[in-house]
C-alpha cells in the first residue's frame, strides 16, 4: 500500500477541521487545506509548518462552487506533488422548524454538505483511478441515521452523504482506494453551539483525535466517539417517531 501522506482537507479554517488538521500534521502528513476563510487558512498553516515543519499549502474554496471543487483537487496534487487522500469535511447545520420559511437555509446546507461533498469526493476518485491508489474521506454525522426535529436539511444531507459513500465503496472494491465513512455525534464546535441539547458531547480537540486515527487506520466506517453512538446509531432507525419528536 502506498504510504504516502498528502490529503486534500476540505473546511479546514476552523472547528473539526483545524483540530483534525493539527492531528494530521502531527501523525506526519502534508495537507491542502481548503475552505472559505483563507486569513485563517494561513495563520493555521504558519502554525503546522512552524510545529510539525510539515508541507502545508492553502486553498481558498467555496465548495458549493462544484467547478472549483475539480480545480481544488488538481491543485492539491500540484502543489503537494501528488494527492493520497481527501477529506470531505466542510460543513454547515442551519437549521429551521420545516415550514417555517427556511427554504434557503435547507437549500444552501444541501448544498454544502452533499452536493459540495460530492463534488471534492468524485473529483478526487477520478485521480484516484488514474493513478491507481488513493483514500476517500466523509465527514457525515449520526444525524444521518435518523431524522430529527429542526434539522431536517442538515439530517438528509448526511444521510445521503452515508449513501453516497456506501455505494462507493461497493463500486471501488478492489481498485486499490479505500473509502472511510466517518459519523459524529455532537463534538464542541460553533456548528452545534446554539443548541439547546447536545448529549453526550466532547470537545473538539478529542474528536479530532479519534478522527485521525480513524483516518490513519483507514478504517471503513466509524461512530465518533465509539461509545455511545456505535450503539445508538444502530438504534435510532427504530425508535418510535413520538420519542424522536421529544428531542
Amino acid at each position: 500500500m502506498n504510504q504516502s501522506k498528502r490529503y486534500l482537507l476540505t473546511g479546514a479554517s476552523s472547528g473539526i477541521g483545524a483540530a483534525l488538521a493539527r492531528e494530521l500534521a502531527a501523525k506526519g502528513y502534508d495537507l491542502a487545506l481548503a475552505a472559505r476563510r483563507e486569513d485563517s487558512l494561513h495563520l493555521l498553516a504558519a502554525e503546522l509548518q512552524a510545529r510539525f515543519k510539515r508541507k502545508v499549502v492553502v486553498l481558498p474554496l467555496d465548495v458549493t462552487d462544484y467547478d472549483a471543487c475539480q480545480d481544488a483537487v488538481g491543485l492539491a496534487a500540484n502543489l503537494l506533488g501528488g494527492l493520497d487522500g481527501i477529506i470531505a469535511n466542510a460543513g454547515i447545520a442551519l437549521t429551521g422548524k420545516a415550514g417555517g420559511g427556511h427554504f434557503k437555509r435547507a437549500r444552501l446546507t444541501v448544498e454544502t454538505n452533499l452536493i459540495g461533498a460530492i463534488a471534492c469526493l468524485d473529483a478526487a476518485c477520478a485521480l484516484f483511478r488514474q493513478q491507481g491508489h488513493g483514500h476517500l474521506v466523509a465527514v457525515a454525522s449520526v444525524a444521518g441515521k435518523r431524522g430529527l426535529p429542526h434539522t431536517a436539511a442538515y439530517s438528509a444531507s448526511k444521510a445521503g452523504l452515508i449513501s453516497y459513500m456506501e455505494a462507493t465503496r461497493a463500486e471501488l472494491l478492489g481498485k486499490n482506494i479505500d473509502t472511510t465513512l466517518l459519523l459524529p455525534g455532537f463534538i464542541d464546535t460553533p456548528l452545534n453551539s446554539d443548541m439547546a441539547s447536545r448529549p453526550f458531547l466532547i470537545d473538539v480537540e478529542r474528536g479530532a483525535a479519534l478522527i485521525a486515527k480513524h483516518i490513519d487506520k483507514r478504517h471503513v466506517s466509524a461512530y465518533v466517539p465509539g461509545w455511545p453512538w456505535a450503539l445508538l446509531g444502530r438504534v435510532l432507525p427504530y425508535l418510535p417517531t413520538s420519542m424522536i419528536g421529544k428531542f
